[in-house]
């Protein structure tokens, strides 16, 4: 019973957390005007993720040795960006990645 209530504790503290990190900034900058080199910069962030998660991809760790390619990974990516560039639709991006990533481990 004792690992049961931990387990809803802990569901309970992580939904929690996620709530706050998201509401705590709309309740904050909700009276806030932010300025216009503010706005840009933040623009920018959800690019810098997207581009730091594709990348880390891109790679397979090995402990004492430098990373090797993914070769599933970078030839999925391929169509990906292409459709990134000509549609600029995130959800097309996504739908084209994982077909094509399917595609791919369909036929390998």
């Amino acid at each position: 019973m004792l690992l049961t209530n931990y387990i809803l504790y802990t569901i309970i503290g992580c939904g929690l957390a996620t709530w706050l990190s998201r509401i705590l900034p709309l309740v904050i900058l909700k009276n806030m005007t932010l300025s216009k080199k503010v706005i840009e910069f933040l623009s920018f962030v959800p690019i810098a993720i997207m581009s730091s998660l594709w990348f880390e991809s891109l790679f397979i760790q090995h402990i004492g040795h430098l990373p090797s390619i993914d070769w599933p990974n970078l030839i999925a990516s391929i169509p990906t960006v292409i459709t990134a560039i000509f549609t600029k639709s995130l959800l097309l991006i996504v739908l084209i990645g994982i077909l094509s990533l399917s595609l791919i481990n369909i036929l390998s």
